[in-house]
Order: structure tokens, then C-alpha cells, then sequence
């Protein structure tokens, strides 16, 4: 898949993610086993495209002059990844959780942007 393709579904997961967080109440029991499984297995799919994103991205900003840095990439990856977990346990503030979205949809325009 090309960066364009990965870069738009992953917009678009963390706007579905972003929902979910606003439309869930309080955190959740950590020991619960059944929940624990449920966010694996409806949580995968998300890690394995942030990480198939990073893994065309950050080539594609290391070969290139654009105006994103390769640090980004990284951070963003591991913004994302964070906005993934705190979608379903609900454990961080709203407005920690909203810098992590602002600032992954920032970096993911700016890496369309210089398509």
C-alpha cells in the first residue's frame, strides 16, 4: 500500500479511535482478562497499520527534502500508539489525549502535504 493510502486510513483510525474515547466513561478494570482480550483483538489491527505507516514513512522523510524530520515520524508513531491504548483504557486526561491526536493529525498532513 502506498504512504498516500496508509497515511489517509490512519487518519482516519485515529479519528475512529478519537470517538471512541469521547463516547466510553471512566477507566476501566486493568484485571479484567476478558476486556484485556477484547482491546488485543480489536486493538491489532490499528498496531499493525501505524506500524506498516512507519515503516514506508520514515524512509520515505530520511530519502527526501520535506519538511518532516525523521524524529517525527518516530514520535508520531508512538503518539499513535498511545492514542490507540488510551482509546480503550481511558486513562489519561482529555486534554493529554487531545494533544496526542492534534499533534499525530499535524504530522500525518504535514506528510501528505509533501506528497
Amino acid at each position: 500500500m502506498s504512504l498516500y493510502e496508509l497515511t489517509h486510513r490512519l487518519k482516519s483510525s485515529i479519528d475512529e479511535l478519537h470517538d471512541r474515547y469521547l463516547r466510553e466513561s471512566g477507566p476501566v478494570d486493568r484485571s479484567d482478562h476478558e476486556f484485556f482480550e477484547k482491546v488485543k483483538e480489536e486493538t491489532t489491527p490499528y498496531f499493525s497499520l501505524v506500524q506498516e505507516w512507519f515503516e514506508v514513512a520514515e524512509p520515505f522523510v530520511k530519502n527526501r527534502e520535506v519538511s518532516v524530520h525523521p524524529n517525527q515520524i518516530q514520535s508520531t508513531n508512538e503518539n499513535i500508539e498511545m492514542l490507540i491504548l488510551h482509546s480503550y483504557y481511558l486513562d489519561v486526561e482529555k486534554n493529554r489525549y487531545k494533544d496526542l491526536y492534534q499533534s499525530s493529525h499535524y504530522v500525518l498532513d504535514m506528510v501528505l502535504d509533501n506528497l
